[in-house]
């Protein structure tokens, strides 16, 4: 596993238009270095404890992307330091983030999270209660906060047509967002979608981040209970 080697590739491929976030998630300290010395500096975690242990122990110049599901109680954790918070799946969560960031006068950026999927499993607002929340005063109060986007998880499915119709529906819900008019902490610079399995048809409908983590640094390494 050549980890420099991977991240040349996958760079190339995505080419300036769109961002790859290395998910480091299970990986240790010293492999993340690896990709590091090969230029990488964003990377993406999906727990906190995790997160916040290897931004403890790592070069102070990475940008952190919280990707997973993130629980109210966990916000003051990662609110110092993240760079960008792609899981905002609640008017609930957000307001949190809004008052942890206050009481350190930081501004976070945030991601929508959508759920597009067919899978219940998978967290997120509808495309109608992210067009409600954007016009709600909850946003304009929030100035501890700047939403720079969406993000959503395609079913986990072999059928690549139903993978590109959810990437789709969630490309025309940012264009159809940002073409109206927005509170000003609000922008629609990013669309977060797209992770091993399927970057390749986020990035033809339209994605501006995507998640790799497997193919970068091999299978990951779950503790055994």
């Amino acid at each position: 596993m050549n980890i420099k080697n991977n991240i040349d590739h996958y760079r190339s491929e995505l080419g300036d238009g769109c961002t790859l976030i290395a998910v480091s998630k299970t990986h240790p300290p010293e492999i993340i270095l690896q990709a590091y010395e090969a230029g990488q500096r964003d990377f993406g975690e999906n727990k906190v404890q995790e997160l916040v242990g290897k931004y403890e122990s790592l070069p102070n110049d990475i940008r952190w992307h919280m990707i997973g599901h993130l629980q109210s109680n966990k916000v003051k954790y990662i609110v110092p330091f993240v760079h960008l918070i792609h899981s905002v799946d609640s008017e609930k969560l957000l307001l949190e983030i809004n008052k942890q960031a206050a009481k350190i006068n930081r501004v976070v950026s945030c991601l929508l999270q959508v759920h597009i999927a067919r899978e219940e499993t998978k967290f997120g607002f509808s495309e109608s209660e992210v067009t409600a929340l954007l016009k709600s005063p909850v946003i304009t109060q929030a100035n501890h906060i700047q939403i720079n986007g969406l993000m959503g998880m395609a079913t986990n499915t072999e059928d690549h047509n139903q993978v590109k119709n959810e990437f789709r529906s969630l490309h025309t819900l940012w264009e159809q967002l940002k073409s109206s008019s927005l509170p000003e902490h609000v922008r629609m610079r990013e669309l977060s979608m797209g992770m091993s399995s399927d970057y390749r048809l986020a990035i033809e409908e339209g994605s501006t981040m995507v998640r790799i983590g497997s193919a970068i640094f091999g299978e990951r390494n779950y503790p055994e209970h």
